[in-house]
């Protein structure tokens, strides 16, 4: 079973930080790009942040750029997102997403369970 699996999340406070993971494991053979989205209460979900398997990063907007950093390690299948200066127009689900090729050559879109950032005082 192929699967992404993130973590931590949490309640923080108005200017704090936090690191998000996400692992992917199963039968990989390639994962392509990764990414973070977020989904905010009564909204749909947007996309936070891009990264290739070589390391190119995109932003979607200015609102994260500077604030946010995506990053990977192929050895370890693992998509991170940190976050930083955070307000509470950031208290979203967050999803990671992964293009990813399975040993039998299947292309597979995944999705991560979601993890529930809070940013309150």
């Amino acid at each position: 079973q192929v699967q992404l699996v993130e973590s931590g999340g949490g309640l923080v406070q108005p200017g704090g930080s936090l690191r998000l993971s996400c692992a992917a494991s199963g039968s990989i053979f390639r994962i392509d790009d990764m990414g973070w989205y977020r989904q905010a209460p009564g909204k749909e979900r947007e996309l936070v942040a891009t990264i290739t398997s070589g390391g190119s990063t995109k932003y979607a907007d200015s609102s994260v750029k500077g604030r946010f950093t995506i990053s990977r390690d192929n050895a370890k299948n693992t998509v991170y997102l940190q976050m930083s200066s955070l307000k509470s127009a950031d208290t979203a689900v967050y999803y990671c997403n992964a293009g990813v090729v399975t040993w039998n050559y299947r292309p597979l879109e995944l999705w991560g369970q979601g993890t529930l950032v809070t940013v309150s005082s």
